[in-house]
């Protein structure tokens, strides 16, 4: 996993993350998993319009990412715009509670391993170089799990799609609620609000302790909120809202999606009223049942794992498999 730091404008931003790379040897368009199709090409084509409306600055930051890589801006949207609404998509597992000890997400990212040194630790600064956002992701100007200044927290879990459409993609519905919001009712607001392309869940909470499950489609927006008696939510690649749930066995095609859900479910009804940190550290990293433990030979393991402890205003990550990679405290954050 690299590092890398973003401050200015949003196209001043681009610039930064493309340089770094192109300094690092790493062109974006050299190693993207998948082929850049016509179809993929139509379908960024398609969503252009909606980003301009919703998201100008993100198709800034694209374009600065572009010129300082010296490639067409438009090969750069096919490939960006166009993910987790087409394979591969990330195979991943999410958590939120807010328990009156603790208020935390926790998320395993998985993903390919072959591609993990191409993982990416963003921080984005504002004008004056405070922190603003701070995130991590397989996909450059996407992010897959964060949290802002305002103490919001949000991770995805991707979803095979059964129907696409022009819209936002997961990485960049998340960055883009971590860019706009506060809460995490802002953020389920704002999800229902805007065109969606992909299949996804997206756990929340925020630093009042709210916490919630999305799951959404091309199509449809449910929410999945915490009760009383169980101050906390979950997630994994596939939906659990009697209105989205889609009946299947258990296959390594999601990666067991729903044997890495009931580790989560079974293990928070269990220890979620108490959990802390350190707790939540040693679920993701399996010590309560599979959440990480894959055949990496296989082609499928974990490829970091973050706790985002609002309470206590720490950011706990391992850079690889954390049944392997010991978690280490981000202090630039929080603390700077």
């Amino acid at each position: 996993m690299y590092h890398v730091t973003l401050r200015g404008t949003p196209y001043e931003a681009g610039r930064q993350l493309g340089a770094a790379l192109a300094k690092a040897g790493k062109f974006i368009l050299d190693g993207v998993p998948f082929p850049t199709t016509e179809e993929r090409r139509a379908f960024a084509g398609a969503c252009v319009p909606i980003y301009r409306r919703h998201f100008p600055a993100l198709l800034e930051e694209v374009r600065g990412l572009a010129d300082s890589q010296g490639c067409p801006v438009e090969e750069l949207e096919a490939v960006l715009l166009s993910m987790y609404a087409m394979p591969p998509a990330c195979r991943c597992s999410s958590f939120a509670l807010a328990n009156g000890r603790a208020t935390l997400l926790g998320r395993n990212s998985d993903f390919l391993p072959e591609l993990e040194e191409e993982n990416a630790n963003v921080l984005y600064l504002d004008g004056g170089g405070r922190p603003r956002l701070t995130g991590n992701t397989t996909a450059f100007l996407e992010l897959e799990d964060g949290v802002n200044r305002h103490g919001l927290a949000v991770g995805l879990t991707s979803v095979a799609p059964e129907r696409i459409r022009p819209g936002f993609n997961a990485g960049l519905l998340l960055r883009y609620l971590l860019e706009t919001c506060r809460t995490t009712e802002e953020a389920v607001q704002a999800v229902r609000a805007l065109p969606i392309a992909s299949a996804q869940t997206l756990t929340l909470v925020d630093a009042g302790g709210a916490a919630a499950v999305v799951e959404c489609t091309a199509e449809r927006v449910e929410i999945l909120w915490p009760r009383p008696d169980r101050p906390w939510v979950c997630a994994a690649n596939r939906f659990h809202s009697p209105q989205l749930i889609r009946p299947r066995g258990a296959s390594e095609e999601d990666w067991f999606a729903e044997e890495r859900y009931r580790t989560l479910l079974e293990t928070l009804e269990k220890e979620g009223e108490g959990m802390d940190s350190a707790a939540a550290r040693d679920l993701l990293a399996g010590r309560f049942g599979f959440l990480c433990q894959y055949d990496r030979s296989a082609g499928m393991d974990t490829v970091w794992s973050v706790v985002y402890d609002l309470r206590e205003e720490t950011i706990w990550r391992a850079e690889g498999n954390p049944s392997r990679c010991e978690f280490r405290e981000d202090t630039r954050f929080f603390d700077s």
